[in-house]
């Protein structure tokens, strides 16, 4: 793959906005297969099928519809069948009896009512059925927005290779300029032994932006549960006319380095270059409001949060089982009928019963309904807990997100400063009328100023993502329990 043309980094590396509410579509069943180009919407769905949290969610919504079922079973009736062959032999003084009788059985036992209990523990039933289904929207939400956050990491660390891989050839530059003017006599030793020192310490921070970039390239496949993937790449966002792979993630080949690359200092006897290389750092970049204030956030908050309406529920849920443990007291009304046929003397049978049963142990059920009655304590102290977490989340991230959004301009203006102050400082030094230490203050400022930059907008756009999270703001991918 080539190198990405350093003068459009603005583009091509880390140009992801945060898409308002649209339409819902059906994810894939994407293979990532060599040389693949995936977008963001790509790896969402690669995680949302992958995820085994959102396999537990749909497996734990299936045994909820099965309790449903059970639930519901106390009103059909149930059917008993029995047969069996019966040998019985007898002794006495005054005779012998032998007897072989063969029997079969059936029996149909039907609930009429039960003052409600069963009513109620159905209901209880379909309320966790409900919680489970909102349980399961919650973990989509949950994936959606950590893969979103893996995603910006990856663009952020490769946009910060690049700039320490350019400030790396501006010292090599450097070097070479001040070993030619060391050679001429123009420049001292310590410049020379300073512009060397300057090389590796540049050096040493290209490798660790290139750890923190694989370290970055781990945590996507982790956040897709993708494992032994092949080599591909990840593209920026439709807004921005990407041309070129933006991130290649490639982790095949894991070894450990010669250190012959970061011992390398060029020989060349190159001595006029004095231009400085520009690396215009997403200067093109362009941030869009945000389409909804404050107060509406919170509103969407309270209106989409899955977690939310699965507490909401749960306490319905809580409360139905309060009302069903409670008419344990009441007695059960029930019908029977029963069939019997024995081939001794072809003797037949037929009864029916209507019986009107109970049995409580007063104690313990006393005890039942206080468990009960705490039960739905626990779960509205949860609930109000969950109401009040929800306003501080959005608050924090619309804050977070407000604040970095003031201050991606700024650092665009410190960028084109700190590149100002390089370049006089670099004409300055090399025709004598600048020291080293100013010029290479000047050379960490423009360095550091890049890196500031990438680091503002990843939080940017993961602290959007976050806010888009919090208040459940519907996303072009999804899943449902459907598998729409």
């Amino acid at each position: 793959m080539r190198i990405l043309n350093l003068k459009h980094t603005a583009v091509n590396l880390f140009v992801l906005l945060c898409l308002t509410a649209t339409p819902a579509i059906a994810i894939d069943d994407i293979k990532v297969e060599q040389g693949s180009v995936l977008s963001l919407n790509d790896c969402i769905s690669i995680a949302l099928n992958n995820n085994p949290a959102i396999k537990n969610a749909r497996y734990n919504w299936g045994i909820s519809k099965a309790n449903v079922n059970i639930a519901r079973s106390e009103f059909f009736p149930t059917l008993g069948v029995g047969t069996g062959y019966n040998l019985s032999d007898t002794h006495t003084k005054i005779r012998n009896t032998s007897t072989n009788a063969y029997s079969i059985e059936t029996t149909l036992n039907q609930l009429l009512w039960n003052f409600g209990r069963t009513n109620a523990r159905i209901k209880m039933q379909k309320f966790y059925l409900i919680a489970d289904q909102y349980y399961f929207d919650n973990t989509v939400r949950e994936t959606t927005f950590a893969v979103k956050q893996r995603y910006y990491e990856v663009l952020a660390a490769r946009a910060t290779v690049l700039i320490n891989k350019a400030y790396v050839d501006i010292n090599e530059r450097n070097y070479l300029r001040t070993k030619a003017y060391y050679d001429e006599g123009i420049k001292s030793k310590i410049d020379l032994v300073n512009a060397e020192v300057t090389l590796s310490d540049s050096k040493i921070q290209l490798i660790q932006s290139e750890n923190a970039y694989k370290n970055s390239l781990v945590n996507l496949n982790n956040a897709m549960y993708l494992t032994k993937a092949p080599t591909y790449s990840i593209s920026g966002t439709e807004n921005f006319n990407i041309e070129d792979n933006v991130a290649p993630v490639d982790l095949a080949n894991i070894t450990k380095p010669s250190g012959e690359d970061a011992n390398y200092i060029p020989v060349s006897d190159t001595k006029l270059i004095t231009s400085v290389e520009k690396l215009e750092v997403l200067t093109d970049y362009k941030l869009t409001d945000f389409p909804y204030t404050f107060e509406e956030c919170m509103n969407m908050a309270y209106k989409n949060r899955a977690d939310l309406k699965a507490y909401n529920s749960t306490v319905d849920a809580v409360k139905e089982n309060l009302l069903y443990t409670k008419r344990n007291y009441y007695p059960s009304l029930s019908a029977s009928a029963g069939y019997g046929f024995r081939d001794t003397n072809n003797t037949n049978s037929f009864n029916l019963g209507l019986n009107l049963s109970s049995s409580v142990n007063i104690m313990a059920q006393k005890s039942q309904i206080d468990a009960a009655k705490f039960q739905v304590d626990i779960a509205e102290n949860a609930l109000n807990q969950l109401n009040q977490d929800i306003y501080f989340e959005v608050q924090n991230a619309y804050i977070n997100m407000i604040e970095l959004e003031k201050q991606i301009p700024l650092l665009a203006v410190k960028v084109r400063q700190t590149l100002e102050n390089y370049e006089l400082a670099e004409g300055r030094y090399y025709v004598g009328l600048g020291d080293y230490i100013q010029l290479q203050d000047a050379k960490v400022n423009y360095n550091n100023a890049q890196c500031s930059y990438i680091e503002t907008i990843y939080k940017y756009n993961v602290a959007r993502a976050n806010l888009e999270s919090v208040i459940s703001l519907p996303q072009e991918v999804t899943v449902t329990l459907e598998g729409k």
